[in-house]
């Protein structure tokens, strides 16, 4: 990734990651920059104000956070999740789907419904729709405002008056409305995951099916049809990962021809990290990994050096290949600067204190700086 750039360039790339569950937080500071150079918020926003790109929530994170989903609108019925019903608890909830059926701005939706609750409980009840499928906005402009500080769901008051003159806050800006209905018919809805997952990876195997109902078990059914007429190539492409595989025939042209000769740092909840999904996490001593949001992982020619967790307090190492590593703080170092990770401070390696390990010098050989609480890069 990163050699594109553009809205073309970003249609291109949201075309492999879409009907896939991405952590909101991450889309674009980490995912997208990951895969296109000098990426501009710009450019989602006009993908999604043209109506050519739709975004759904999908389920709330416990850190404030939450799950989003992308589709192209000739594909979003079944791509994108199929509306939470656990979502409409109350009349405010319902009062605004009423209000929805057209793209609404939130001081319109505020006054309507001034009457029945406040400005606050209105905002509230809304993103309660939105990570709950049914809602979105024709940008992404106010998720970011949501993720950057935003309340995730206001405090309960008690007093209801009408909405004052104000500016609105950033999570409340935008063009509001429903979300069109998505088809339930479930072969249909596995069908479009099966060729989603396959656009994506090239090769669907068990644990790399996330966030699909029905998971792998689900899915095999509709890929194994595929490969009776011909679509998908069932075979053993990835060693260790069991007989049940299915690939493009690109794909597997391009895994056979591909030289793993370069060093990348993911989200660990990036679709493109295999670890955690596909293929199993490699053991260390110290704190296990796992796709956390916040968590990065860094691959050297496939292979799994390092896992940073959120904030760099700890760091686990799987090899003692000093080439490997090397590439890795390097990787790591212009990762910081690309994804805006200037508050990243290494403090633990393998559980040991960063400064009593051998990790310590080549980060700063990388371009980290020693402070007393660990290894910061530079500013």
């Amino acid at each position: 990734g990163g050699r594109g750039t553009g809205v073309d360039a970003l249609a291109d790339v949201m075309e492999r990651l879409h009907g896939g569950e991405l952590v909101a937080s991450e889309v674009e500071d980490v995912i997208l920059r990951a895969r296109l150079a000098g990426y501009s918020p710009a450019w989602l926003d006009e993908l999604t104000a043209s109506g050519e790109l739709l975004w759904a929530g999908s389920g709330r994170l416990s850190s404030g956070d939450g799950r989003v989903r992308f589709a192209f609108a000739d594909s979003a019925a079944l791509l994108l999740p199929v509306p939470d019903a656990k979502a409409i608890t109350g009349d405010v909830h319902r009062l605004l789907l009423e209000h929805l059926t057209q793209a609404r701005l939130f001081r319109d939706l505020a006054d309507e419904l001034g009457g029945v609750a406040d400005s606050e409980e209105i905002l509230g009840s809304l993103w309660d729709l939105v990570w709950g499928g049914w809602v979105s906005n024709d940008t992404i402009a106010p998720l970011r405002g949501l993720l950057r500080g935003g309340a995730t769901r206001p405090r309960p008051v008690s007093r209801r008056t009408r909405m004052t003159r104000r500016p609105s806050p950033p999570h409340a800006g935008g063009r509001w409305y429903r979300l069109p209905p998505v088809d339930t018919d479930p072969t249909k809805r596995l069908a479009a995951a099966s060729a989603s997952l396959l656009d994506r990876h090239g090769i669907v195997v068990r644990g790399s099916v996330g966030g699909h109902a029905g998971g792998f078990a689900g899915l095999y059914p509709v890929l194994s049809a595929m490969e009776e007429k011909g679509g998908v190539r069932r075979g053993y492409f990835v060693q260790g990962l069991g007989a049940a595989q299915f690939a493009d025939a690109t794909a597997v042209d391009r895994l056979r021809s591909h030289e793993h000769d370069t060093t990348v740092v993911l989200s660990a909840t990036d679709p493109a990290n295999p670890f955690g999904a596909g293929l199993p996490w490699p053991m260390v001593s110290g704190h296990r990994p796992g796709r956390r949001p916040g968590a990065l992982v860094v691959i050297d020619r496939g292979e799994l050096v390092w896992f940073v967790e959120r904030g760099g307090r700890s760091l686990l190492s799987f090899t003692d290949n000093g080439e490997a590593v090397h590439a890795a703080a390097e990787a790591l170092s212009r990762a910081v600067k690309r994804y805006g990770l200037s508050r990243l401070t290494i403090e633990q390696v393998n559980a040991e204190p960063v400064h009593t390990t051998p990790i310590a010098k080549i980060l700063e050989q990388a371009g980290f700086r020693v402070t007393p609480k660990g290894l910061r890069p530079m500013s």
